[in-house]
């Protein structure tokens, strides 16, 4: 029996490791695919700190960075993985929010009232295309200025791997995992195109968050379980969880 993990590329590779070494088989299937956008930021604004709420958005500018003169600035990172991925970067002051866009919000919010950034600043939000709350709107109805630049989208897979469609057809998949409201809906789709909609929704799905969450019960999972916070551990807790009940 394996675990199904849903995640793009790269960042999947380190998950599958991880559930390895806990005992578990794995399946691949991401159902997103990075595309970085050409990064042209042409106005003179100077920047007072970094933005991110996804590693990709480094991963998409990593190559400028040093030429953008970015790397001196104070980043903002939604959580450890963000923020790991900045600091291998190049990035020297990173600050590690509780893995969330709202807590983010927050981090930044409790900031600028420290006056830990500076007064009437702008800040940089490197972004994906598709975003799924208004930071920039929420940081500005607090008095601080956000210019955001997409330097990446991700790109939904229309087909799940041979191997993956086998296996839940031979019921050989235990567990989902999803990270994103974007991954699982795109898991949906390709689910729903290759015939295996039914028994991909049939076992526990282990999500990262409740909005993660929301799109699997909109669907009709039965076994939608969320981690007690927005980190890849508590995930796996979660997944462990949901393996115990089904065998008890």
């Amino acid at each position: 029996m394996s675990i199904l993990v849903t995640r793009p590329h790269p960042d999947n590779e380190a998950t599958a490791e991880n559930l390895r070494a806990r005992g578990h088989a794995v399946l691949l299937a991401p159902v997103l695919k990075f595309e970085p956008v050409a990064f042209h930021d042409e106005s003179e604004t100077s920047y007072s700190a970094v933005i991110v709420t996804s590693a990709n958005a480094i991963r998409a500018v990593a190559p400028q960075l040093p030429d953008l003169g970015l790397l001196k600035l104070p980043l903002f990172a939604v959580g450890e993985h963000t923020a790991a991925a900045a600091r291998d970067a190049g990035f020297a002051e990173v600050v590690v929010a509780g893995g969330d866009a709202a807590a983010l919000r927050d981090k930044l919010v409790q900031s600028a009232r420290d006056k830990r950034l500076k007064k009437k600043s702008t800040l940089l939000y490197l972004a994906g295309a598709d975003l799924s709350r208004d930071l920039s709107g929420e940081l500005g109805a607090e008095g601080i200025n956000v210019v955001t630049q997409t330097t990446y989208r991700m790109a939904p897979v229309k087909l799940l791997p041979r191997e993956v469609c086998e296996g839940f057809a031979a019921h050989g998949i235990e567990a989902v995992l999803h990270y994103s409201r974007r991954s699982a809906r795109a898991f949906l789709e390709a689910a729903r195109d290759e015939g295996v909609e039914i028994s991909a929704l049939a076992i526990p799905q282990c999500c990262l968050s409740e909005t993660v969450a929301g799109v699997l019960r909109e669907a009709g999972a039965s076994q939608v379980l969320v981690a007690a916070a927005p980190e890849e551990n508590a995930l796996f807790d979660t997944l462990e969880r949901a393996l115990r009940t089904r065998l008890a």
